[in-house]
């Protein structure tokens, strides 16, 4: 799905991301609803950026904000393991540059990965059709998986991040030590 979002282009700078977890549902300018491997997915195109809402009976609730997020002191990391909720959760960032005429021609091939995707949803801002944010989720291997994809035309920079949950599996519970035993970490 591909569309204009109809608001002033907020992200001005790559180095402006910030990463959260657990973030209630913020205004959304575009929603695409999904159900990949019994969960309920929502994908969300921000005024800055995205945010992704998973729901699943087993894992609960998970929420990832990737956007410009007035007084967030969390930066767009590199890369996160952890469990988040009933959440194996695993993130990962990267930034491109590219010359200009690399730049336009990577944006058009990830629009057009993108804009007709049953999975996916595309948001272009006014003003510059190679400034968007898209989003492309799958369900493989028992794991929700998405990527997404920021555009920074006036830099020649695209954030790229991927991330994939999967139901946490419940601690094997073994035998205690027995009386006067010493228990050795794993």
């Amino acid at each position: 799905m591909l569309t204009t979002l109809q608001t002033a282009y907020t992200d001005t700078r790559a180095d402006d991301l910030a990463w959260a977890l657990g973030r209630e549902p913020l205004p959304a300018l575009a929603v695409l609803d999904l159900e990949l491997g019994g969960a309920a997915v929502q994908l969300r195109l921000l005024g800055a950026s995205h945010q992704v809402l998973v729901e699943e009976e087993r894992g609960g609730p998970c929420s990832e904000t990737v956007a410009c997020m007035p007084g967030s002191s969390t930066p767009l990391p590199l890369g996160v393991a952890k469990r988040v909720g009933g959440w194996e959760y695993e993130f990962a960032a990267q930034v491109e540059t590219h010359p200009r005429e690399a730049f336009a021609e990577r944006a058009r091939e990830l629009l057009a990965l993108v804009a007709d995707h049953p999975h996916g949803i595309a948001g272009t801002f006014p003003g510059s059709p190679l400034a968007f944010t898209a989003l492309l989720a799958q369900h493989r291997e028992g794991r929700l998986r998405w990527r997404t994809w920021h555009t920074y035309p006036q830099e020649g920079r695209l954030v790229a991040t991927r991330t994939q949950v999967a139901v946490a599996r419940p601690p094997v519970a073994g035998p205690g030590p027995r009386d006067g035993a010493v228990a050795f970490p794993a």
